[in-house]
């Protein structure tokens, strides 16, 4: 009779352990895949607060030390997909350990590079790195974690890449101009010897995927729901990077034209706030959060569009955007991945290309929307994109943007 009295109360005890345990986040383990993510952006986007200074020490024009970052977004990706694929059956923290280590090489390559042909190359295969990091990240986040807490995950592990926006490149922009550009590049690869270290002592291993659990791409690419995901990620960013890339001339039509570092940390603090928004909403909010999220940034374009001579509206809009745009990367990456379910690191790694994609599209679409119509025809064509994103979303309810909590929650 004891016996069968104590069961039950070890079996309760077993029970609360165990939801204890499912409930508490690995946040340092987080921590360190937000880390990588610091770097990714930082030494993606330091050569563009850099540039006069990298120019000036190899001695080229400062076109062509921009390609310097056009090497880099090409890297990214072309080296997402096959990277991913090629290391699929791998232990998950050495592939994480190894586009750490590229970091390291490649950015200490552009330090101590006095060649610019070597400078590329190296920021070329530093931007394959980033690739594989990013396809590898949202996957990692979310295996370490119960099903109902991976979005709070994901917002964690996504944090480093407004802090590199907002925090990280204003101020290694201005340490580079006062201890120079190769003393930047240095410090970073010193922060990703931290990094390595971090990763062995904190974050957990997980085996690769075998032969038989590997979705082919095609199959991945095909499953109901990845595609409408993607097309979302493309419409969305193109629109945001078309404003984002041609920001300094949309604000000097304002007359804000000395205001361009302000409005950037007004955007970096506001997307810091929307992914801490995200985390609490991404789990049972999904599809609502990007439905919103679209809509709020239609109406701030058309704000942008109406009042782009009246400097508060300018900053208040900038604000808005930036709580629009700060949980864009967990909500889509979480819809991809539930959507391709054991496809998820291929299709993740379709992401990559989807997003630097849209990128490059959005520097040449602003570019020749700027050259053709100035400034003020850049709001019309971000409604127009914005409105086409709202009803892909819309129409994804039942693969891809599902209705209600998310599966398992």
């Amino acid at each position: 009779m004891e016996k069968e009295l104590a069961l039950p109360c070890s079996t309760e005890k077993a029970a609360s352990r165990s939801h204890t345990e499912a409930q508490a986040l690995p946040v340092s383990a987080l921590l360190a895949l937000a880390m990588t993510g610091f770097i990714c952006i930082i030494t993606e986007t330091l050569p563009a607060g850099l540039l006069p200074q990298m120019a000036a020490g190899l001695n080229i024009s400062n076109s062509l030390a921009g390609q310097t970052v056009t090497a880099y977004a090409l890297g990214s990706l072309l080296a997402a997909i096959p990277l991913t694929i090629a290391t699929q059956s791998w232990r998950r923290r050495n592939v994480l350990l190894l586009a750490i280590a590229g970091f390291f090489i490649f950015n200490s390559i552009t330090a101590w590079s006095s060649n610019y042909w070597l400078t590329l190359a190296a920021r070329f295969f530093a931007g394959m790195a980033a690739g594989l990091s990013w396809s590898l990240l949202a996957g990692y986040a979310r295996r370490m974690v119960a099903v109902h807490q991976q979005g709070k995950a994901m917002a964690i592990a996504m944090v480093g890449t407004p802090i590199a926006l907002s925090v990280g490149l204003p101020l290694g922009t201005w340490l580079g101009g006062i201890i120079g550009w190769r003393s930047i590049f240095s410090a970073i690869s010193a922060l990703t010897i931290i990094l390595a270290v971090w990763v062995l002592a904190k974050v957990p291993d997980y085996p690769g995927q075998s032969r038989h659990e590997r979705m082919p791409l095609r199959q991945v690419l095909t499953t109901k729901g990845v595609r409408p995901v993607l097309a979302v990620v493309i419409v969305w960013m193109l629109a945001h990077n078309i404003l984002y890339t041609y920001i300094a001339p949309f604000l000097a039509s304002a007359g804000l034209a000395s205001s361009v570092d302000t409005m950037l940390l007004i955007f970096g603090l506001s997307a810091l706030l929307a992914i801490a928004v995200t985390g609490k909403l991404v789990d049972r909010h999904l599809r609502s959060s990007v439905l919103v999220s679209l809509a709020v940034f239609a109406l701030v374009s058309l704000i942008f569009m109406f009042f782009s001579q009246q400097p508060v509206a300018i900053y208040l809009g900038v604000a808005v955007w930036g709580l629009s745009f700060g949980g864009a990367a967990t909500l889509l990456q979480t819809a991809l991945a539930d959507t391709a379910g054991e496809g998820a690191d291929i299709a993740l790694s379709m992401n990559v290309v989807a997003w630097n994609g849209a990128i490059a599209a959005a520097g040449i679409t602003g570019g020749i929307l700027l050259d053709n119509w100035g400034s003020p025809a850049l709001p019309p064509a971000l409604i127009l994109l914005l409105v086409v994103a709202f009803v892909i979303t819309w129409r994804a309810r039942q693969h891809g943007f599902r209705k209600g909590a998310r599966m398992g929650h």
